[in-house]
């Protein structure tokens, strides 16, 4: 084994942690940003390595505002449903793998254990 830290990219990050969940897939969308997706419903998508995008109902796009955990999103600031989270450390990877397992709890789907 190599004594070299392999090192990913915070999006390569997102996408392995996310995809590794039952049903979820990647997908290129139409304005150059990746869907992450369990079934039809996608549960947020980046824009690279630089920000991650959700749609949550109004009452949880609220609550995470207040938390500073999301933005509001570019197309959309006066939609509180609609956040987005910049992504510039370690930290921002971990909340935004964290805020995709919300809507993808949300779904429906429980993780196992």
């Amino acid at each position: 084994m190599s004594s070299m830290t392999e090192i990913r990219s915070a999006s390569r990050q997102i996408v392995d942690e996310v995809t590794s969940w039952p049903d979820v897939t990647a997908v290129q969308g139409s304005r150059g940003e990746l869907s992450l997706r369990h079934g039809r419903r996608e549960i947020g998508h980046l824009h690279g390595d630089r920000i991650a995008h959700f749609g949550f109902p109004k009452a949880v796009g609220v609550a995470l505002r207040a938390q500073g955990r999301i933005e509001p999103h570019s197309a959309f600031p006066d939609k509180v449903a609609w956040g987005a989270r910049r992504i510039v450390s370690d930290e921002d990877v971990r909340d935004v793998i964290e805020l995709m397992r919300l809507n993808y709890e949300r779904a429906g789907v429980r993780s196992a254990g």
